[in-house]
Parts: structure tokens; C-alpha cells; sequence
């Protein structure tokens, strides 16, 4: 092997896509669509008033030195719901850490529901997320987000590793929610500690911000009780927790309180059991 075939850095994946939507005629529609690199945005048909976004990175996964960056604007009186059209997996990192960086801004009357199917994290996988979103004073959000530490039926845990993820939730400027996590080195000792995970695989959760976050939580709370996990609201927030066994018992758990946040509304259809 050459010397400059030694130093040669593998090839990395870079992606960015941007959605705007404005009202027009009574429905939501398209104002600015952008896509580059591996980062592709499809817009199925709706046969309601709403737009549904369906965000997709062609790279097949991420690692090391990875990066994605999803940008979605909603309009005045828009609505719109952004989903994925599968798990994003997170492969080993030889080295550096894959970024995912999502900004969500939503204007007067608009809602946003950002919906991503489940990330899955193998053994040595490196990823940092980041979720900033700005809303308008009579602005609703929904977000969901859920892991998955390797696939269980498969084998497959994550033992080693990191994940960090950060998010910054604005309210006409105004911080209403702000988290950190980390999961560093030893992820399957430290997850099975009482006090984080004990021993559970897969986790996620939910925020609501909105007028309706105490009417759902009266909703919510019977659809969590019995399983691990919990439901607290304050003011025009809702946070709801959930960990499971595996993927497949999470999402028995997460699609009917998706669906409950959602005002009965089933979860995008590629949202496949």
C-alpha cells in the first residue's frame, strides 16, 4: 500500500434539505423544497388540508464524520407532519461522530409534527443530534424520538459508544424546554442502572407544546400506566417518557400515544409493524 493510499480518508456522507410551507386556498402547500447530497424529501399526496413530509437519506445509515442537516419552515396556518421513511441506523464510528442537526420554525397557527421513525444504534456507533425549533406564540408542536440500542431480535446490542442529544424547544423567543443526553463509553452498564434505563433497550420521548397539553395528558396517562414510563405537563407543555424491552414493544406502547397527541390521527402510514 501506498503512502497516499494509507492516508486517504474514507469518502463521508453530507446531506441538507429544506421545506417551507404556506396556506393557500385552504391547504398547506409547497413554498420552498431543497435537497442536496444524500438528504431526499418526498411529498406523498394527503386527502386532507395538511402537507406530510417524508425525509430520506440515501447513504443508507450513518457513521464517523457523517452529517445531516433538515431544515422545515410551516408557515402561518400550516400544518404539517414530517416523518421518515425508515429507521436511521447509526453504524460503528472508526473514528469521529455522525451529526444530525434538525431546525423547526413554526408561524401563527401552524402545527408541526416531527415524527421520525426509530434510530438504531449499533455497537460503537458515535452520534450526535441536535433538535432547535422556534414557534410562534399560537404555534403547536409534537415531537417524537426514540432509540433503539441495537435490534434485539437480531442479537445485536450496543455495548460501547456515545450518543448525545440536545434540545432547544423557543416559544416567541422564549426557552420552554431545553435537554441533554449523553450516553458515553460503557452504554450497556450504564443503561442498566435502575436509575436510567435498567437494562431496557429502547426508549423514547415526546413533547407536546400547545393549548392542548392538559386535555391530553388526562389522555395520555392511562395509555402509559403499566408500562415503564410517565406523563407530566406543565403550562402548554407535555412530556411523556416510555422505555421497552425491545423496538417492536416499544412502538405498542408509542403509536397509540402518538396517535392520542395527535387528536386520534394515526401515525404516517410508513409507519409499518
Amino acid at each position: 500500500m501506498t503512502v497516499a493510499a494509507a492516508s486517504t480518508r474514507p469518502q463521508r456522507a453530507r446531506g441538507r434539505g429544506h421545506l417551507a410551507a404556506k396556506a393557500l386556498d385552504g391547504r398547506t402547500r409547497l413554498a420552498e423544497l431543497f435537497q442536496e447530497g444524500s438528504a431526499k424529501i418526498r411529498l406523498p399526496a394527503t386527502f386532507d388540508s395538511s402537507m406530510e413530509a417524508v425525509i430520506i437519506n440515501t447513504a443508507g445509515g450513518l457513521t464517523g464524520g457523517d452529517r445531516m442537516d433538515w431544515s422545515v419552515v410551516a408557515g402561518p396556518g400550516t400544518r404539517i407532519d414530517v416523518t421518515t421513511q425508515a429507521c436511521e441506523k447509526i453504524y460503528k464510528a472508526s473514528d469521529s461522530t455522525a451529526e444530525v442537526v434538525t431546525s423547526i420554525r413554526a408561524g401563527a397557527g401552524a402545527r408541526v409534527d416531527w415524527l421520525p421513525q426509530e434510530t438504531i444504534l449499533f455497537d460503537r456507533a458515535s452520534l450526535f443530534r441536535r433538535l432547535d425549533v422556534d414557534l410562534d406564540e399560537t404555534a403547536e408542536f409534537l415531537a417524537v424520538e426514540a432509540i433503539l440500542l441495537g435490534r434485539k431480535a437480531m442479537g445485536e446490542a450496543m455495548r460501547q459508544g456515545l450518543f448525545r442529544d440536545r434540545w432547544r424547544i423557543r416559544r416567541a423567543g422564549r426557552l420552554i424546554h431545553a435537554e441533554e443526553l449523553r450516553l458515553d463509553g460503557d452504554v450497556a452498564a450504564l443503561t442498566a442502572e435502575h436509575a436510567m434505563l435498567s437494562g431496557q433497550v429502547a426508549f423514547a420521548t415526546l413533547l407536546y407544546a400547545g393549548p392542548l397539553a392538559e386535555t391530553y395528558l388526562a389522555q395520555v396517562r392511562p395509555l402509559v400506566e403499566g408500562h415503564m414510563g410517565g406523563a407530566s405537563q406543565w403550562r402548554d407543555k407535555l412530556v411523556v417518557r416510555l422505555a421497552a424491552s425491545d423496538g417492536f414493544a416499544l412502538r405498542k406502547i408509542l403509536i397509540p400515544v402518538i396517535s392520542a397527541l395527535r387528536n386520534g390521527a394515526p401515525v404516517p402510514k410508513v409507519w409499518n409493524l
